[in-house]
């Protein structure tokens, strides 16, 4: 079947071609976001990978898997953008009327974006025989922050042999090297990745998505912010609670402060309602502010990370976010 599109595909066939390379969208995408830490850049490089894919068929001579070969393409897309794009500059607080304390730290990752769990339905490959990464950590908040810091090769190679699965000889091809110099950056990309997602001891794990226990914590996150209510609110909280806010670069360590952020945002009477939807298969909010008009325009998006029944982390991201979740830019009065 596959060689019989192929043929078509080649012969000019876009319909043989989707056929062929359809299947495969999904979870390129997620590979894109992995590598990019942004949802709109995966979008593009993936755009970018079926077009190569396209103009290139006519080389392809089989000797690994399409899919392979599209991961090779993509993989090889996401490093150019890696290395040809600066850094995306920080944002300064933005939020008038609001004067939050001052952060324990200026964060390194500011370009960080969530990804809609609507578009891990059916995105995941099978991994190979060699993965050490659960899928679903492997698309964590902390996991693909913790990449972003590492050099963009070592992301890579990372991604393909932990995540993934490939063997080192099939990342030596994809990524036109040797097997030598694959296995060298995997021992630092794993060094220091370890490093930068910090110590998991006395973490528990997270409750299971959609489970009766995280459904009462987001529950009572949810009355708790709406209400605007601290003491409830930093009952949830663990001790070293982490809240960062990318593209700004605030972060927050610890109850104390993170009542204090949180205060600040609730100053003068200002309240929210929440929008529940997820995000690296992680709870999320869209966050709406009332108004005296009644018409409640978003903010942002919060993402929580939990761990047993406390919430160890909230990213908050601006709110050019929502469109993305399917949530609208405003709340009807």
């Amino acid at each position: 079947m596959a060689a019989d599109l192929i043929e078509r595909a080649r012969a000019g066939d876009g319909e043989a071609f989707r056929e062929l390379t359809e299947p495969y969208r999904r979870e390129l995408l997620v590979h894109c976001y992995r590598m990019l830490g942004s949802v709109q850049d995966a979008e593009d490089a993936v755009q970018d990978t079926l077009l190569a894919a396209w103009r290139g068929l006519g080389g392809f001579e089989g000797r690994s898997s399409v899919r392979t070969w599209l991961y090779q393409i993509a993989t090889n897309r996401c490093l150019n953008t890696l290395r040809s794009a600066s850094r995306r500059p920080a944002r300064e607080w933005n939020i008038p009327g609001v004067v939050p304390p001052e952060p324990n730290r200026l964060g390194e990752i500011t370009w960080l974006e969530p990804f809609p769990d609507s578009l891990l339905a059916a995105a995941t490959g099978p991994p190979g025989p060699e993965a050490r990464y659960e899928q679903a950590e492997a698309v964590s908040l902390a996991f693909v922050t913790a990449l972003q810091v590492l050099p963009p090769r070592q992301v890579a190679v990372l991604i393909l042999r932990d995540v993934l699965g490939f063997h080192a000889t099939e990342v030596a091809e994809m990524l036109d090297t040797t097997v030598e110099s694959v296995t060298s950056a995997l021992k630092r990309a794993r060094a220091s990745l370890e490093r930068h997602r910090g110590p998991a001891e006395g973490l528990k794990p997270p409750p299971a998505s959609g489970s009766a226990a995280e459904d009462a914590i987001t529950a009572k996150f949810t009355s708790a912010w709406q209400a605007a209510d601290i003491d409830a609110l930093v009952a949830l909280l663990t001790d070293d609670v982490f809240i960062s806010m990318p593209p700004t670069p605030y972060e927050y360590v610890g109850r104390d402060l993170a009542a204090s952020f949180c205060g600040s945002l609730f100053r003068a009477g200002r309240r929210f309602d929440l929008v529940p939807t997820r995000a690296n298969g992680q709870p999320a909010f869209g966050a709406y502010p009332r108004t005296p008009s009644g018409i409640r325009r978003g903010t942002g998006l919060y993402v929580l990370t939990l761990t047993g029944d406390q919430i160890c982390a909230m990213t908050n991201f601006d709110a050019s976010m929502l469109a993305w979740f399917g949530l609208p830019p405003s709340l009807p009065s």
